[in-house]
């Protein structure tokens, strides 16, 4: 890994709690982060099999119980559709784990969208070791073409979801979404080529839009610096993947090469969690730094402007306004959520098959077994 210090790798200075960019990104100012709680003394970290003796842990045992039985039940399933898994790792130990019909500790589970976050990190390895730098031009062959304005397109403006490419994500409509016919129709050999197709909305950098189009140009960017499919899933593997113990992952990868990082990421509940608990720990796993302080504070950090339907958005990862735990998470669709919470040393995990009108009830859930941990 390269070395982390004060240079322009990262938008700003390393030692910042909220760093900000040189491009325009409206971060939120003087709001200082919650730290990221160190991995307890004495506690094995879970690259190979999960610690789950839990000495002086405090939580509402009988009300989480009785929460994941609902989430189980028929009236749960009819609230939220049907839940393959919820873990919950509490001070780094695996304090709850079920699984719903047909699915088990080795079935492998969609990411969709949690797989932006899990991009996030991967672009982070490479920004440490100065292979990509977040204020360089995004440099698609598509925006190439002297005066186009793409061409102002930074990394960090795509990181960020500040592209201004014209986009539609709508996971209902397909005769009007980008999504859909990026993923599953003309758009779904070179799902890169087609996002950095979108024309221009607003100058780079000015406006907020969520997009999985930009996480695909920025997988892009990365198989430009490491290499086609067998060298982009080893790059992933051993830069990220092997050093977590994250070892049932599966990246999805387009008929150009480009890891489909907007959406394709099959895992194992755990390994998911694996991964949450790599964010907590700020980076760091039993002594290996595999990701800085600084990039985990990069991811989340909330934008000033940004109220996506009563969320905050930071660069490939989510947050609620007005927590005062910390918690930041990945969000899938179908209700997929990885929710890391500082203030209570806390990873949940809940991969499901819910509509989106059952977002709320999912979302409820989820909070109601963070707070078990409040007490």
């Amino acid at each position: 890994m390269g070395r982390v210090g004060s240079d322009r790798r990262y938008g700003s200075d390393h030692d910042a709690r909220a760093p900000t960019s040189v491009s325009p990104v409206p971060l939120v100012p003087l709001v200082p982060l919650l730290p990221l709680p160190p991995q307890p003394a004495g506690v094995p970290w879970p690259t190979r099999e999960w610690p789950k003796d839990r000495p002086g842990a405090t939580v509402d045992a009988d009300r989480l119980s009785s929460l994941v039985d609902r989430t189980f039940s028929a009236p749960g399933i009819d609230a939220m559709g049907p839940t393959n898994a919820i873990l919950a790792v509490h001070g780094g130990v695996l304090v709850t784990e079920r699984y719903g019909n047909d699915t088990d500790a080795d079935t492998t589970l969609p990411s969709w969208s949690m797989a932006k976050s899990i991009l996030h990190s991967l672009v982070g390895v490479l920004v440490d070791d100065d292979r990509l730098r977040v204020d360089d031009p995004a440099a698609m062959p598509q925006w190439q073409t002297p005066g186009d304005p793409r061409a102002d397109i930074t990394l960090d403006h795509l990181l960020h979801m500040r592209s201004g490419l014209r986009w539609t994500e709508d996971y209902v409509d397909a005769t009007t979404s980008d999504v859909i016919e990026m993923l599953f129709g003309s758009g779904q050999a070179d799902v890169a080529a087609f996002a950095a197709g979108r024309p221009l909305d607003h100058p780079a950098g000015s406006a907020y839009l969520y997009s999985s189009g930009t996480s695909c140009i920025v997988s892009a960017l990365t198989r430009q610096v490491v290499g086609p499919p067998a060298a982009y899933e080893k790059f992933m593997r051993e830069s990220l993947f092997d050093r977590i113990g994250m070892r049932s992952a599966v990246p999805k990868f387009d008929d150009a090469g480009t890891w489909i990082g907007s959406s394709y990421c099959f895992a194992t509940a755990r390994d998911f969690a694996r991964f949450g608990l790599l964010q907590l720990r700020g980076g760091q796993w039993d002594g290996d730094a595999v990701l800085p302080r600084a990039w985990v504070d990069h991811g989340r950090t909330p934008q000033a402007d940004v109220d996506d339907d009563g969320w905050g958005y930071g660069a490939h990862w989510w947050m609620l306004p007005g927590r005062t735990d910390g918690l930041f998470f990945a969000s899938g669709y179908r209700g997929q959520y990885l929710m890391v919470v500082p203030g209570l040393d806390l990873v949940v995990l809940r991969s499901g098959d819910s509509e989106i009108p059952q977002r709320d009830a999912v979302a409820g859930l989820l909070g109601d077994i963070v707070a078990c941990f409040a007490g």
